[in-house]
């Protein structure tokens, strides 16, 4: 079951994500992304009773001024649910709302197999807000929501969460 996160939702949401990534921690950018009054879609996903898995699709701007956008991120799955397809049900569920939302575009920072599964492609229009390591750039990526629309050449403009620099490098 696909829902939105409730505020009781998040000491489950924290825990699970230094099980489904031992190597980040994460946790300081989801509870900051948690505590915006609005502008955030955060997901879980339950299973036999408890998390399974969590998204937060984050609105952000098309340069300043720009169109609205969401950017993903983060995604995890409980490590003993992954490769059940609970991550891209979490993904579609995304999309599908912010699509009835008006949101036009979704960016990504991640793994191009990975995404590319949900029709991502390499990003060539938006920039990050900080400079990508070369290696990284295949992995921003974009994805149209709406047929047809063509993101303007621009910077992502994003809330103050994602402003540390140290979330865009290796």
């Amino acid at each position: 079951m696909i829902r939105t996160a409730e505020s009781d939702d998040l000491p489950a949401i924290l825990a699970l994500y230094p099980r489904a990534f031992a190597e980040e921690d994460l946790r300081p950018v989801v509870e900051a992304l948690a505590k915006l009054p609005h502008g955030v879609l955060s997901l879980v996903a339950q299973a036999d009773g408890g998390l399974a898995g969590h998204v937060m699709f984050t609105t952000c701007a098309a340069g300043q001024g720009g169109p609205a956008v969401g950017l993903l991120a983060p995604l995890c799955v409980a490590p003993e649910r992954q490769r059940q397809g609970i991550g891209g049900q979490l993904v579609r569920e995304g999309f599908a709302r912010l699509a009835a939302d008006g949101i036009a575009y979704v960016l990504v920072l991640g793994d191009p197999d990975y995404y590319g599964r949900f029709g991502f492609q390499q990003e060539r229009r938006i920039s990050t807000p900080y400079e990508l390591p070369p290696e990284w750039s295949p992995g921003w990526q974009g994805q149209s929501l709406i047929e047809g629309f063509i993101p303007p050449v621009s910077t992502l403009d994003v809330p103050a969460p994602w402003r540390q620099p140290s979330l865009w490098l290796p």
